[in-house]
């Protein structure tokens, strides 16, 4: 640094030319100058996949390859004698699986199942945030439920996040009512702010302005199913009024088309299958990249699969393409995993029946336990972020606040506490508890997707550091953590000293040590962008 560098930061106010007061992180060759922080104890429990969340139970079942059809199709009994709006109260618990049962059942029960009024609600059930009041262009619910079977899962869990090289790629999903039309659209964010000033409390330590628009990258969806090119398949294989879905036979893969003209990028959707729990044991413990299971070990989650991610060294022998499909591939629809999916991604070059298949990747893409980024009273800065990276740019996290034992039981009000004692009471014993992991869903070249970026072992007194007293953290907690830095390529990686300033549940700094410099991580509204 310049004598005029020096002077300048170490005044407050606008810094226009130095970004960092310490070691500068876009200079690889000075990451190795950084000092070793401990990384005892960062990866427990997020690598135990024995304790991820399970989201099985919470999944709506698959419609199977074939409907069992009973014997007699004069069944029904007593049960036709009850009032009509029992018979559809009752049925308005089924899962789709059984309501198609029903319609088999007998004419009588087939007219009761059959009624747009059940197949609106596991329509709706599949599209969160987005009312649903018509099944344009479908003749009827139940149609345009066939029309994007088995792909109701893709909207329904809303968030995916793939392992395409080391940056990733993260997608938010949509169904669009007017056209009947499920997308899913790259979700990205620039910073409209690049400036930097020097901190109150440490003129030596540079702010990094942060100010984050994010949007939907909306020129070319990522996925895209359309149901006129199934509504005829739909009605010429149904063979009439008694029959549920059409008979067609299952298949893994299926090609989504984009409809773009000219743009020679194609793209196939790949359904995938959950690895089993002794595949998992084998390949959890390994270093990075964990047998390219998807998603990795440092993001809880109940079903795990084979990944390919593109560019990624070292090549393992058993990736999907060379292992046996029976491992990775679905071969009947109750093997779907309803976590992950596959796309299948080239360019084809010259007329459709001569033309060139070029740069085949395949991209595997995995959604999010709801409970991790959804906050609670007690873990309130779950969620989905966006942070500055500096040179890097903007990159997407989730902040996983790990559930702890003492604060599952209600906190009872002391006899003559106040309000704001209680207040007091409840953040010291409830919210200052236990660790937060913030792991990237987009990387870059250096700390990829799928890894930490920081991480504070415990918000409490054992993590406190002080309470901020300088302008803008003013009034802010701030807890000890721990930052994951890396030469490019994800090699040599290790974890530097850093602090977490608890702005807000909406705001986050990181002040990383050596490099002299505070960035910023702020909480995305997924939820605004599942409307078109």
């Amino acid at each position: 640094m310049s004598t005029t560098d020096k002077e300048s930061a170490g005044r407050p106010g606008l810094i226009t030319g130095a970004r960092y007061a310490g070691i500068n992180p876009e200079y690889e060759d000075s990451v190795s100058a950084v000092k070793d922080a401990s990384d005892s104890g960062l990866r427990y429990p997020a690598n135990n996949h024995n304790s991820a969340p399970d989201v099985a139970a919470s999944q709506e079942p698959t419609i199977p390859d074939a409907v069992l059809v009973p014997e007699s199709n004069t069944g029904g009994g007593d049960v036709l004698q009850l009032p009509p709006e029992l018979i559809d109260a009752i049925l308005s618990y089924l899962s789709p699986v059984e309501l198609a049962v029903v319609t088999q059942v007998c004419r009588k029960f087939h007219e009761h199942a059959d009624t747009d009024v059940h197949w609106q609600r596991h329509v709706q059930a599949n599209i969160p945030g987005n009312t649903i009041t018509s099944p344009y262009p479908c003749e009827s619910f139940r149609e345009l439920y066939i029309c994007h079977d088995p792909y109701w899962f893709i909207p329904r869990n809303k968030i995916w996040f793939s392992d395409r090289g080391l940056p990733g790629q993260m997608i938010v999903v949509q169904y669009d009512q007017r056209r009947g039309v499920i997308e899913g659209y790259q979700i990205i964010a620039i910073s409209n702010k690049e400036d930097n000033e020097a901190w109150l409390a440490d003129s030596d330590v540079f702010i990094h302005h942060f100010d984050p628009k994010v949007r939907l990258h909306r020129d070319k969806p990522v996925i895209k199913f359309s149901p006129l090119g199934r509504v005829n398949l739909v009605r010429s294989e149904s063979g009439g009024p008694s029959s549920f879905a059409p008979k067609h036979q299952f298949f893994s893969e299926q090609q989504m088309h984009m409809n773009h003209g000219s743009d020679p990028r194609l793209s196939n959707i790949i359904l995938a299958k959950d690895l089993t729990e002794d595949m998992l044991r084998d390949v959890m413990a390994e270093d990075w990249p964990y047998g390219f299971v998807w998603p990795p070990p440092t993001i809880p989650a109940s079903r795990r699969v084979h990944g390919q991610a593109s560019g990624i060294m070292p090549i393992q022998t058993y990736r999907p393409c060379r292992s046996s499909p029976s491992i990775w591939k679905p071969s009947a629809r109750s093997e779907i995993s309803e976590q992950c999916f596959r796309l299948r991604q080239w360019m084809e070059m010259g007329p459709p029946t001569l033309g060139v298949h070029l740069g085949e990747e395949l991209v595997t893409y995995s959604t999010l336990d709801p409970a991790l980024y959804t906050p609670t009273k007690e873990r309130p800065w779950r969620g989905i972020w966006v942070g500055d990276y500096s040179g890097h740019g903007c990159e997407f996290l989730v902040l996983n606040q790990p559930d702890v034992e003492e604060t599952n039981t209600p906190l009872e009000r002391m006899e003559g506490e106040t309000d704001a004692q209680y207040e007091e009471r409840f953040l010291m014993e409830r919210v200052y508890k236990g660790r937060l992991e913030a792991i990237k869903l987009t990387g870059d070249p250096n700390v990829p997707r799928g890894e930490y970026t920081f991480i504070a072992k415990d918000l409490g007194e054992a993590g406190f550091v002080d309470v901020a007293q300088e302008q803008p953290f003013q009034g802010a907690r701030v807890v000890q953590s721990t930052g994951h830095i890396a030469h490019t390529g994800f090699y040599n990686d290790k974890y530097m000293e850093s602090q977490l300033i608890l702005i807000s549940h909406n705001r986050l700094a990181q002040f990383w040590v050596d490099f002299g410099h505070i960035s910023f991580f702020e909480r995305v509204d997924v939820d605004s962008f599942l409307k078109p």
